[in-house]
């Protein structure tokens, strides 16, 4: 069992390595495949990665913001393609921290009952007509938290989980196995 825990973690990285090589290579198959007498394997991710870099130029600049600007515009007005675009853009700045409407911080929520305690990351905050305080969740699924729902509920109800937003994805993608020691509930109940 020692060596199956030891090497389990290297045959996984090596799998997940060689599916993405595998993907990111086939990108430019079909474009130098047929200029080249010869595959050569690799050079779609070099031509992949290249492409990535240039573009990340590309929309940090002026000209760049506008034309994606102008695509995002064109995505917009197709039915079906600006809701998938829009929930893709969403969620990847989200998990990235480029935009403003970023997770805040990592709670921890009675949910599906009292007595049961899952993690959720604050994405904004409102009051009711009463200024009770409330705050919008989103509640990420294990181990694919780009799957997930939202929730709002009163402050009060949650407990500040003391992790960054980083650390509790991390708890949440490994199913809890990378979760820390302490137990925060515990604390805060004593």
């Amino acid at each position: 069992m020692a060596g199956l825990v030891t090497i389990l973690p290297i045959i996984v990285t090596i799998w997940i390595l060689t599916i993405l090589f595998r993907f990111f290579d086939g990108f430019a198959a079909p474009i130098f495949d047929p200029l080249l007498p010869v595959h050569i394997p690799g050079l779609g991710v070099i031509i992949t990665l290249l492409f990535m870099y240039f573009l990340g130029v590309l929309v940090t600049n002026i000209l760049g913001r506008k034309l994606i600007s102008i695509g995002e515009a064109l995505l917009n007005r197709i039915p079906l393609a600006n809701s998938v675009y829009g929930t893709a853009k969403q969620i990847t700045q989200s998990f990235s921290g480029a935009s403003s409407r970023a997770f805040q911080k990592t709670v921890l929520i009675p949910y599906p009952r009292i007595g049961i305690w899952t993690m959720a990351f604050v994405t904004g905050q409102s009051t009711d007509e009463n200024g009770k305080p409330y705050y919008h969740l989103f509640v990420p699924t294990t181990p694919n938290p780009t799957s997930g729902f939202m929730l709002i509920i009163p402050q009060e109800d949650a407990i500040d989980a003391n992790l960054s937003v980083e650390e509790g994805l991390k708890a949440i993608i490994s199913g809890g196995m990378l979760a820390p020691e302490e137990n925060v509930i515990a604390s805060k109940s004593d």
